[in-house]
């Protein structure tokens, strides 16, 4: 048997990594619907240690003890994502969106707590299957496995990947009829939308005018001319520095009796510090190093944590998990339909959003850009919707989702 220590288990995922990546490149279908290397890599390793199992044979024994700084660095990441500036100039249809899906995110655990009862299944279990994995995806999934395990849902981080992988599959299959339909159904087209948009930005389905120019902020080292090694430096110092003083927020949380992931914390200092230098420009937050660091950070934490998945917990729940997506499907189209285009604007790019927002809250910001790359490559562009549906899919939601998700472990734990 082998046994791993730290960082060899961290060098083993980044190994399983690239092994998803070949396999991606071998295999298109799984690039079509935006599966993620390190989940497919982490998978492969984990089914092979359970056929492994099979024969009573231990292959290798991981210490994961690196697999918690990993999570937090990226949620922290997210942290300095959350500018009320870029909230500010997405204009009100960030706002309305975000509160759309904040809405919906209740409605998806409603929804899995209803299923969950419905077998006789502990109700946090619906929690996880609904707003934790559907809109939450693969990295807050395993973020907050731990706390359902500790809850009393046995196999959660196990369930937590399997309701995450069907979610991503089912987002890039749903999120592009529900748009189309739409644009057939209301005979909408991108000309009112390029009407009312730059020419060349709207054409690279980029947003255009001033909040481009926002937007520039987060990429501003790329034109200031200073050394990639400083940008690294500085953006993992304050990355760094955010989880120190987040750990001490973290542990206020937990004395005053409210359960948390420890990365709410980090992730709340890194908002903070980023609004903070937004309004002073003291620090001078290096925002795409640290989005590259965060990412960096997720991917090797969900290739680690899907290694360690014990894939036998998932015998007795194909049921409720399936009841489950083909429910979170009919009430994602429903929404998207009924609600999302009316209150973003029933035009064209309302439409396109519908199927961006159908591709983020069933799996992943990724789901709901090919969703719409895939929708304005037949109809035209839609700058608009290419704005507001990554910023809450990428952003906002993530923050907003952990309050949830929060509240309803709290609730019920």
């Amino acid at each position: 048997m082998l046994e791993l220590d730290q960082v060899q288990t961290v060098a083993f995922g980044g190994l399983s990594l690239f092994a998803g990546v070949g396999i991606i490149k071998m295999l298109p279908v799984l690039r079509r619907y935006n599966m993620p290397a390190p989940v497919i890599g982490g998978l492969l390793v984990a089914l092979i240690i359970l056929l492994a199992r099979q024969w009573d044979l231990t292959l290798v024994t991981f210490n994961t003890g690196l697999q918690t700084p990993l999570m937090t660095a990226f949620f922290t990441s997210i942290g300095f994502s959350a500018s009320l500036g870029l909230l500010r100039a997405g204009g009100g249809q960030v706002v309305l969106l975000l509160g759309l899906a904040a809405v919906f995110a209740v409605v998806q655990n409603i929804a899995g707590i209803l299923i969950a009862v419905g077998f006789g299944l502990p109700p946090l279990l619906g929690v996880l299957m609904g707003a934790t994995t559907m809109a939450g995806g693969p990295a807050t999934a395993m973020a907050f496995a731990p706390l359902f395990e500790e809850a009393g849902v046995a196999g959660a981080q196990t369930i937590a990947i399997a309701a995450a992988m069907a979610g991503i599959v089912l987002g890039g299959l749903a999120g592009g009829p529900v748009a189309t339909r739409l644009l057939e159904r209301h005979r909408l087209s991108a000309a009112a939308s390029m009407g009312a948009a730059d020419p060349d930005a709207a054409a690279a389905g980029a947003p255009a005018g001033a909040v481009s120019d926002e937007l520039a902020r987060d990429v501003e080292e790329d034109s200031m001319g200073q050394g990639g090694v400083y940008l690294v430096l500085k953006g993992l110092t304050v990355i760094m520095v955010a989880m120190w003083l987040g750990s001490w927020v973290s542990a206020a949380f937990v004395q005053a009796g409210i359960t948390l992931p420890g990365y709410v914390g980090a992730m709340m200092v890194g908002a903070l510090l980023r609004n903070i230098d937004d309004a002073t420009g003291w620090i001078g937050v290096p925002h795409a190093t640290t989005g590259n660091i965060g990412t960096v950070c997720l991917t090797l934490f969900l290739a680690v944590a899907l290694m360690n998945l014990r894939l036998w917990e998932l015998s007795g729940l194909a049921l409720p998990l399936l009841l489950n997506l083909g429910v979170q499907v009919v009430i994602i189209a429903f929404f998207s339909w009924w609600v999302v285009f009316r209150v973003m604007g029933r035009d064209y790019d309302a439409a396109v959003m519908s199927g961006g927002f159908t591709g983020f809250m069933l799996g992943t910001t990724a789901n709901a850009m090919a969703v719409m790359r895939t929708v304005v490559e037949r109809f035209g562009p839609a700058p608009r919707a290419f704005l507001v549906a990554p910023l809450v899919g990428a952003f906002f939601i993530d923050f907003t989702n952990a309050i949830i998700i929060t509240t309803f472990l709290n609730l019920l734990g």
